[in-house]
This record gives C-alpha cells, sequence and structure tokens, in this order.
C-alpha cells in the first residue's frame, strides 16, 4: 500500500526513528575507547643489559646495571624470556612495520645511503642482491620493499601515529628516510642515520664536533642546540607533548618512542655515570651503564605521564630491542654472540608486556617469539581484524593469545633468520623449531644444530649426533627461503648462487 503516512502513523514513525538513534548513541557512548599503544624500543641492548633477570637466574650484568623502571613494568607486566629480533637493526625495524620476515623483506642489513651497501669485500662470497635502500610505502623506488605499514593502518583505524627519535627505515634521499612517508602523522627526530651525530645537547646532536660525517647529526631539534642537555631526555620531553596533544585532541595514540640509546656513539650521561665509576666500572662498561640507566629514565617519564593523564589504564605499554649488544660490550652469558651473529646473543632481546586488565601482573611467557610479530599484535590490539600486505605473505602471528594467558597457536612454529650480507661476520641463515636450532654458515656450508633446551649457550654443535633432526631443519629452513624468494649470495670461486641448506646434506 503505497501514500502519505497519516500523522498519528507519522509521529509513531518519528517517535520509533528517534529510539533507534538514541540506542545507537548509548552504544557508542557504552563502547569502550580504543587502547593506546606504546612501543618503547631501545637499540643494541642485550638480553642481560638490564637489572630485570630474562634467564632462570641473576647474571653478574643484572647486577651491574639499575633500570628500576623495567623492574616496575615487570611487576605490572609480562616478561618474555624468549623474545627475538633479527642480529642487526633496519631488518628489526622493517619487520616490525611491515610483518614480513627478513628473508622476505630483503632488508637483510643497516642502511644508509642510497644505493651503497655497507657490506665489506670478502675473498670468496659476494653478498646477496638486498634492498639496501630499505622500505617505501611508494611504489617503484629501486632496492626497496614496498609496503603497507603499521602505522599506516593504525592511522586509517583512527589513531594519531607518533615517531619519535630513530627511524632507520630508508637510505637517505629515498621516501622511506622520512617517518612521515610511512605512516606517521608526527615525525621527530627520525630520519635515514641509525645512530646520533651525539648525545650532547652542546654539541648539537651533531657528529661534526667529532670530525665525522654530518649524515648522523639528528634533525629537529634545534631548540635544544647549545643547552647541556642530553638526547634521551629531549626525545622523552618531546614524546610527552606530542601524547598530552594526542590526549587532549581526544584521539587514541600509537606512540613509537624508538630511542637512539644506547647505540654508539657511546657518550655518558652524567646524571648516572659517577655511581658507577664508584661501584667499580671504568672507560666503556661505565659509560654504558649510564646510557642503560639513561634509558630506563625515560620510560619512567613515559610511563609517569600516562598516569598523569589518567591514560595508563587503557593504553599497552611494550618494552622491546633491536638485535643483541654489540661486541665491543660484555658478553650477554650464558648466551654466545653478540649484535650481527646467529647465534643467542645477537638476536634474543628483552621484551616486556603491560595491558592493564589483560595482562596479569608479575607474569613470565617462556614461549618464543620474533620481531614481525609485533605487526598483527598491534593491530589486534587495535581492532584493525582486515588487513593484506602488498607481495608477500604476512610471516608475523599475533601474541595477543599468549598475553591472555592462553596457549600458542602453535609451540612448534618455525622461525627464521636471514643474513646473506658480509659486514662484520660471515653470512648465514638460521631456523628455530621448537627447541632446536639450525645455523647454516654460507661460506663454509657448514651446519650447526643445537638444543636451545639443554643447551642455551649453544656450545654443543648436534649435528652428527642428530641427523634426523639436522634433516628436518635443513628441509624447512630451504623450503622458507625458496618461498620467501629469500636473496642469496654468490660464491666468487664459482660464480653460482650458495647452495641451500638441504641441497649440501
Amino acid at each position: 500500500m503505497h501514500g502519505k503516512l497519516t500523522p498519528r502513523a507519522l509521529s509513531l514513525f518519528i517517535g520509533l526513528f528517534a529510539l533507534v538513534m538514541a540506542a545507537d548513541i548509548c552504544r557508542a557512548e557504552d563502547s569502550p575507547p580504543k587502547p593506546n599503544i606504546v612501543f618503547f624500543f631501545i637499540d643494541d641492548m642485550g638480553w642481560q643489559d638490564t637489572s630485570v633477570p630474562f634467564h632462570t637466574e641473576v647474571t653478574p650484568l643484572n647486577r651491574r646495571y639499575q633500570t628500576p623502571n623495567m623492574e616496575i613494568l615487570a611487576s605490572e607486566g609480562m616478561k618474555f624470556t624468549q623474545a627475538y629480533a633479527c642480529a642487526v637493526c633496519s631488518p628489526s625495524r622493517v619487520s616490525l612495520m611491515t610483518g614480513l620476515n627478513a628473508a622476505r623483506h630483503g632488508v637483510t642489513n643497516w642502511t644508509l645511503r642510497k644505493n651503497v651497501s655497507p657490506d665489506r669485500n670478502h675473498p670468496t662470497i659476494q653478498a646477496g642482491p638486498w634492498n639496501l635502500n630499505g622500505l617505501s610505502a611508494e611504489p617503484g623506488i629501486s632496492r626497496t620493499v614496498h609496503a603497507i605499514t603499521l602505522p599506516m593502518l593504525l592511522s586509517k583505524a583512527g589513531y594519531r601515529t607518533i615517531h619519535v627519535g630513530k627511524a632507520h627505515f630508508g637510505a637517505k634521499g629515498t621516501p622511506g628516510e622520512n617517518p612521515l612517508n610511512l605512516g606517521f602523522d608526527v615525525n621527530i627526530a627520525g630520519h635515514a642515520a641509525g645512530g646520533p651525530g651525539s648525545y650532547y645537547g652542546k654539541y648539537n646532536f651533531s657528529a661534526a664536533w667529532r670530525k665525522a660525517d654530518r649524515i648522523w647529526d639528528v634533525p629537529g631539534l634545534e631548540k635544544y642546540h647549545g643547552k647541556d642537555v642530553y638526547l634521551d631526555e629531549v626525545l622523552t620531553i618531546e614524546a610527552n607533548k606530542a601524547v598530552e596533544q594526542a590526549v587532549a585532541d581526544g584521539k587514541p595514540f600509537y606512540l613509537y618512542m624508538s630511542h637512539y640509546a644506547v647505540h654508539a656513539p657511546w657518550e655518558k650521561n652524567d646524571r648516572f655515570f659517577q655511581k658507577y665509576v664508584d661501584a667499580g666500572l671504568t672507560g666503556l662498561p661505565a659509560v654504558f651503564a649510564s646510557m642503560i640507566e639513561s634509558m630506563d629514565t625515560s620510560l619512567g617519564e613515559i610511563m609517569a605521564n600516562l598516569d598523569r593523564l589518567g591514560v595508563a589504564d587503557n593504553t599497552v605499554l611494550v618494552f622491546m630491542t633491536d638485535n643483541g649488544c654489540p661486541s665491543n660490550l660484555p658478553r650477554n652469558l650464558p648466551l654466545r654472540g653478540h649484535k650481527i651473529t646467529p647465534y643467542e646473543g645477537g638476536t634474543r632481546v628483552p621484551l616486556i608486556v603491560r595491558w592493564p586488565g589483560v595482562v596479569k601482573p608479575q607474569t613470565v611467557c617462556n614461549d618464543y617469539l620474533i620481531i614481525e610479530d609485533i605487526f598483527p599484535t598491534f593491530l589486534e590490539i587495535a581492532g584493525v581484524e582486515a588487513y593484506t600486505q602488498i607481495g608477500g605473505t604476512i610471516d608475523g602471528v599475533s601474541f595477543v593469545p599468549l598475553l591472555q594467558q592462553r596457549p600458542a597457536a602453535d609451540p612448534q612454529r618455525p622461525i627464521f633468520w636471514h643474513f646473506p650480507n658480509t659486514y662484520g661476520e660471515p653470512p648465514y641463515s638460521s631456523v628455530r623449531k621448537g627447541d632446536w636450532k639450525l645455523i647454516y654458515q654460507h661460506v663454509t656450508r657448514g651446519l650447526e644444530l643445537y638444543n636451545l633446551k639443554d643447551d642455551i649457550g649453544e656450545k654443543k654443535n648436534q649435528a652428527a649426533a642428530q641427523p634426523e633432526k639436522l634433516r628436518e631443519l635443513a628441509d624447512t629452513l630451504t623450503d622458507f627461503l625458496r618461498t620467501a624468494g629469500a636473496p642469496m649470495p654468490t660464491d666468487k670461486t664459482t660464480g653460482k648462487t650458495v647452495e641451500y641448506p638441504a641441497d649440501v646434506l
């Protein structure tokens, strides 16, 4: 039946419409706000470079360093004892931004200058054709991985995306050098370089005073030039201001608090240095200890600001580092190796997560996970359910179930590392599956097999004693490298690409 509504029917219709609208408004008001996310990311800090023990026992380094705010964070959240990153910085950063493993995104070493590799000449091996220009959200940039990024997806979901500190996503002269081109709404002090010219405001955060290349100079902090301030402090002040603005604007925020610390140049923070000298440390160890505590103080000030703004209870705070400790600093015993190496000292890193109302305080998780898992985890926390990646399968797996103290979907899931480069260490690929880890050395074609549950220090190579496990992991690693299209190095003596691990058995 068609025609005009009677006055009574029209009145009923208007009343019903008003009720529906009121119900929608109530539902909108009742729906909880999106959780804020703070990713507090540190450079070159090893698994034991903290007073928080990540091993089953307290180590000498745990007793050396003072990180009271990390201790507070661990008491209020979940500590992960088997978290992994890549063994060098840019690969880790591209993985967390894209959810792709380094073998797939191809940014396998650190980036700086366009079309220039830091790889060194090796007598028998030519580094693989890796993406030396880094990450780009724009297509068609040579030697880059083109990808949709984490902050792009969070921004689309309504988040204010804030970058503070070290970027190191793309080479100078490419779009990826600027975080604003990668989905961040705010960029404070981020550019192509992976280390600061200086930590000192009195030197304008510049490498000029060391007569080093000015490409390392930290940009955008001119108002602090000439002042007696330390870089960690300045970045923290600016980060807190950006968070305050997001809260004032009623925006959920993603703060990527990416300190340059504790990366070289190693420059003491005078606020903390003398106490370590008084404790008997000298030289670089004392300087490094002061830098560790400086970083931890920043963490405390970020947490205090969340409390002050009344948003701490709706903020997920994640602490992580991008690789192990450098070779010229104390070894993170009982782990073997250091930054760049395939051993646990190069890749196993501290990870702590505080999520009020979800993560039970003072909990410990012994399941393993890897840096690309940050991508899907943060998206799940933010309620972003549908997303795709350009040109590749997302390797990361959300660890929200672990945060909720539920079992991992696949506790035997293989995770991978790939370094087909000739910078500092010989090239390698490796895989961990369950308690077992296989390392494939590209130069010698040698295979190393370790049971990490029984041998965390990777002292006993069981390749000869466990041929079935060796074959299993060699096949698993080979299948992944092939599927991911991983760049492989070339043997200069033959002119051929280095064989896959399964092919040398």
